[in-house]
């Protein structure tokens, strides 16, 4: 059965723009050759972290919506630990209310920018 998933991963901030892309670039391909249809991607840059991981206080934090069979998630999971450039990744299965909660969330984001760019 395909459910809808949402990972957030942080990529170690010692990497350069394009090594931050090649690397989502890299879990993308991933996802595609597992079957996954992405819905939405998310880059939401460099931040702090709440607490230090690897002796690091920042990370570059990307969000990926997809679909996907639940089958596949355990070897996406194994792929994402062997890539040293991910220092933390949380996958969740969203349940309908989750959906309907983020495409609301971007519709609103998108209105805001026309409402900025008008400006």
């Amino acid at each position: 059965m395909v459910t809808r998933y949402e990972t957030v991963f942080i990529l170690t901030p010692v990497l350069s723009d394009n090594q931050v892309k090649e690397a989502v670039k890299k879990v993308e391909d991933l996802l595609k050759g597992f079957g996954a249809k992405m819905k939405h991607t998310e880059d939401w840059g460099l931040r702090k972290l709440a607490y230090p991981i690897q002796k690091k206080s920042t990370g570059f934090y990307t969000l990926l919506e997809y679909e996907m069979e639940g089958e596949h998630i355990n070897r996406l999971e194994i792929e994402m630990k062997r890539d040293e450039r991910i220092m933390r990744f949380l996958t969740v299965r969203m349940d309908k209310h989750a959906v309907a909660f983020a495409e609301s969330r971007r519709t609103k984001k998108g209105k805001e920018k026309v409402a900025d760019a008008a400006e």
